[in-house]
C-alpha cells in the first residue's frame, strides 16, 4: 500500500497533471464568462436584429413522440454563437501577442575581408 500511494503522491506532483489541472479549472471560469457574454449582450442583439424569434418551442409531433427539434435548433445557434465570440476573443488575443514579439534583428553585414576569404575558399573548393 505505501508504494501505491508514493507512485500516487509522484503522480500527482508531476507538472503535466498541475498544469492540466489548472487549463481545466481556468477553462471553466472562461466558459462561464462566454456563456454569460453571448446569453445576456449578443443574444438580445441578435433576437433584436431576427425579430425575437425562439426556436426552443418548435416541436414536431410523429405519432405519440414529441421531437423537440427547436431546442436542438437554438442549442446550434447558441453553439455557433458562442464558437463566433471565442474565434474574435483569441484572434485579438493572439494579434495582441504578435505586437508585443520583438521584431528580429537583421544580420549584421560581413566584413569585406571575410566576404573576400569566403568566396576565395568557395573557389578553392570547385
Amino acid at each position: 500500500m505505501g508504494g501505491f500511494m508514493k507512485e500516487f503522491k509522484e503522480f500527482i506532483a508531476k507538472g503535466n497533471v498541475l498544469n492540466m489541472a489548472v487549463g481545466i479549472i481556468i477553462g471553466g471560469a472562461f466558459g462561464a464568462i462566454i456563456t454569460a457574454l453571448v446569453d445576456n449582450v449578443i443574444g438580445p442583439i441578435i433576437g433584436m436584429i431576427i425579430g425575437g424569434i425562439d426556436f426552443s418551442k418548435l416541436a414536431i409531433t410523429v405519432g405519440s413522440a414529441q421531437l423537440m427539434i427547436g431546442a436542438f435548433i437554438q442549442a446550434i445557434i447558441n453553439f455557433l454563437i458562442t464558437a463566433f465570440v471565442l474565434f474574435c476573443i483569441i484572434k485579438a488575443f493572439n494579434k495582441f501577442e504578435r505586437e508585443k514579439e520583438p521584431e528580429p534583428e537583421p544580420e549584421p553585414e560581413t566584413p569585406a575581408d571575410i566576404a573576400l576569404l569566403t568566396e576565395i575558399r568557395d573557389l578553392l573548393k570547385k
